[in-house]
């Protein structure tokens, strides 16, 4: 594919005739271009190595199948699926008279006109995306440059690369609250796959970048699915606005229920005079170190409408003279902004330049890997980076007056997904927690989550356990420690009695000085109801 001037639109897929999108659009649903089918022809492991960018289990489920002879057969129904497998998702030239619509889609943009052997291949990917809704499942299709894997070896990723669908990407729309709203924001829409999933529970949706190229794929991907998403494609503004701008420059004085943003934050190094051409637009924000999300994190509580969330990845600098990982964090809220933030994992700065090298197949050509990989040590050292964090922040805007939370966790282990109503619940809780004193959460009734368990562990001859911990099994399986005490107060939290007829009884039971019991166990239940351990029986 040749190359035009960075960043220019006209090298996207054509998304100006409607009619020619449907057409493309028809023809992938009759060859059962979806997830279901592409799983169905090539088996579940196969398809599933697909998703981790793994092809070859792929290619030798369609190479056995060829074998057998059904391949060559133009009238069988599933050579358009299989043909269609091979182009988009290996990056392979086929015969073009083994595709649907193949006209339509070189048109589109989507493949390269026939070559003199009669062979066409992608310009982009285009694969299946469901989304589940309930029982059912909306099919969908989302077109992206093609990946790191279907480029020739000896190429890296362009610049301004339109990144497809990822594990960041499915991650975010697994964390995004699906109530339903009037106004929401996908800040950085790329490809465009999370205002997909909005259109579906939000009234209006801005999506904003600062990359023509991703505006126009995510333009497309919303006009090739606009029967399933309920859109006009001669009125796509009455639902959407796209815009181009930098960060929350575009949406300025505006305010939204919902914000969703996997926004450009990978930390790479800058140098004086470089311009946009020399930085990866989907990951790369052209600010230093972690700045373009310190940014973001101080500037969207301004924008959140009351109660409103917002959802977000990202990383940050871990200084050697941090008190801890999260101490530069707890400065960058807006006054009036919950902050809560959930680390995932460390990388050191080796770990981290290694990791982020091979994302954009800069690790191909030696000699180039050696100078980007100084430069990434270099800037790193000159900040006394000590480690990178990598995680989720949660926003919310909290009621007028109220003290904003600050929570900050470590969670690397494997968190339930999806997780967006616990995170609504949990600023839901934070909220009712704020407005209630010490003396009158002890007049509340509690009841214990359902997924929650508790574990003892005992020393063989010891009479009472050396630890008791409390686990969710579900959301973001946490576990908490109990004393005596709070065990006690949770075993009876049925919703029956209230805080201060169980406190009283344990008091009595104990043989403890009622006051310093009251406080020592209502500060853990605050901890409990805020995680989702316990909930307020009205909840």
């Amino acid at each position: 594919m040749d190359i035009v001037n960075f960043d220019d639109p006209r090298d996207a897929p054509d998304s100006s005739d409607a009619a020619r999108l449907e057409r493309i659009r028809a023809a992938l649903q009759r060859a059962d271009y979806t997830v279901d089918g592409v799983e169905r022809l090539l088996g579940s492991g196969a398809a599933d190595a697909l998703h981790r960018d793994l092809l070859a289990p792929a290619q030798f489920a369609l190479d056995a199948r060829e074998a057998t002879g059904v391949g060559s057969d133009t009238a069988h129904p599933d050579n358009q699926l299989a043909a269609l497998i091979r182009v988009y998702l290996l990056a392979e030239p086929v015969e073009a008279g083994m595709l649907p619509a193949v006209d339509d889609q070189v048109a589109a943009g989507l493949l390269d006109p026939r070559d003199q052997d009669g062979l066409v291949a992608a310009r982009v990917d285009i694969r299946p995306y469901a989304i589940a809704e309930g029982e059912t499942t909306l099919d969908l299709w989302v077109a992206s440059d093609l990946g790191g894997l279907q480029v020739p070896e000896d190429q890296p990723l362009r610049r301004d690369h339109v990144v497809g669908i990822g594990p960041a990407t499915a991650n975010l729309a697994q964390l995004t609250p699906r109530g339903e709203v009037s106004r929401a924001l996908d800040l950085g829409v790329g490809m465009g796959v999370q205002t997909l999933h909005l259109l579906r529970h939000v009234e209006f949706v801005v999506a904003t970048d600062i990359s023509d190229r991703a505006l126009s794929f995510a333009r497309f991907n919303l006009l090739i699915n606009a029967e399933a998403l309920e859109l006009d494609p001669a009125n796509l503004e009455a639902r959407v606005s796209l815009r181009k701008g930098d960060l929350l420059e575009p949406v300025a004085g505006e305010q939204f229920d919902l914000v969703v943003s996997n926004p450009p934050f990978v930390i790479t190094p800058r140098r004086e005079g470089e311009d946009a051409s020399e930085q990866y637009t989907y990951r790369d924000g052209g600010r230093p170190g972690d700045s373009l999300v310190e940014g973001l994190v101080r500037g969207l509580g301004d924008i959140l409408a009351e109660d409103g969330i917002a959802v977000m990845l990202g990383n940050w600098e871990i200084h050697e003279q941090d008190a801890n990982w999260h101490s530069r964090l707890e400065t960058w809220p807006s006054t009036g902004t919950d902050l809560w933030v959930v680390q995932r994992e460390q990388a050191t700065p080796i770990e981290y330049a290694d990791m982020w090298l091979k994302d954009a197949a800069e690790n191909r050509e030696l000699e180039s890997w050696r100078v980007q990989f100084g430069r990434y040590l270099r800037d790193f050292e000159s900040r006394s980076v000590e480690a990178i964090g990598m995680g989720m922040l949660f926003l919310h805007r909290a009621p007028e007056g109220a003290t904003p939370v600050r929570r900050f966790e470590t969670l690397e282990h494997q968190l339930e997904q999806p997780l967006g109503a616990r995170i609504r619940d949990a600023f839901t809780a934070d909220d009712w927690l704020r407005e209630r004193e010490n003396d009158d959460l002890v007049d509340e009734t509690f009841v214990v989550a359902g997924d929650v368990t508790e574990e003892r562990w005992t020393i063989p001859g010891d009479a009472d356990p050396s630890a008791m911990l409390l686990r969710q099994g579900g959301g973001f399986r946490r576990t908490f420690p109990e004393t005596t005490e709070l065990a006690s107060f949770v075993s009876v939290s049925d919703g029956d009695l209230t805080g201060r007829q169980i406190l009283t009884a344990i008091a009595a039971l104990l043989e403890v000085d009622q006051d310093a019991l009251n406080e020592s166990v209502l500060r853990d239940v605050r901890d409990l109801v805020s995680l989702g351990f316990l909930v307020p029986r009205w909840m």
